[in-house]
């Protein structure tokens, strides 16, 4: 058997060093629209409002970020970043999959809730099923599902519940069902034990 790999991929090309003034240009423009975004309406902040909080130029606030989506998904980064640390040193020390696999289930559904005002920024959402930063969320699943051995559809089964992590679904669940995030976590575990009774 082939092994999965777990972990995300980093294709992407390190940038050279960047200035002292550019880097905390960067965090304050950070700071100042992740507290514009929990005070408010991600969709209502403009860039415009995010530049003027921040006591910064507009072509200060563009040299770091083209648009909204981009500045959301440099938000998102720190996070997802942890929880794939989280998720390696877990396996790491625990060795059961069905456990582990639980545990990645709720940690990802937390996640999602916790940052679904970013994840929506847009109509057509910067975070898809098909985006890398989500796709290695699938591979997690896939690899976990694969040591369990079990009879049938193995693929498909991993496809049901990563889309139960989908943004979209646990968006709806909250806003449209009103199915409090216990609720929604409860679901998954019980989802991921009927699959593999």
């Amino acid at each position: 058997m082939t092994e999965v790999n777990l972990v995300l991929q980093d294709t992407q090309q390190q940038p050279p060093p960047t200035r002292a003034d550019a880097l905390k240009n960067r965090a304050l423009i950070l700071t100042t629209a992740a507290r514009l975004f929990v005070e408010g309406n991600v969709h209502d902040v403009t860039m415009s409002d995010i530049a003027e909080a921040a006591e910064i130029g507009k072509g200060t606030l563009y040299r770091h970020f083209d648009n909204k989506a981009e500045l959301c998904q440099a938000l998102l980064d720190e996070d997802q970043r942890a929880l794939q640390d989280r998720a390696l040193e877990y396996f790491r020390t625990q060795g059961n999959p069905l456990d582990n696999l639980g545990w990645f289930l709720v940690e990802v559904a937390l996640f999602v809730d916790r940052n679904s005002h970013l994840l929506c920024v847009s109509s057509d959402h910067i975070m898809t099923l098909e985006h890398p930063a989500h796709w290695w969320w699938r591979q997690t699943i896939r690899g976990l599902l694969g040591q369990l051995n079990l009879p049938g559809d193995v693929e498909y089964f991993a496809d049901l519940l990563y889309v139960m992590l989908d943004v979209n679904t646990i968006y709806f669940q909250r806003k449209n069902q009103g199915y409090p995030i216990e609720r929604i976590t409860d679901g998954l575990l019980d989802t991921l034990h009927r699959i593999t009774a």
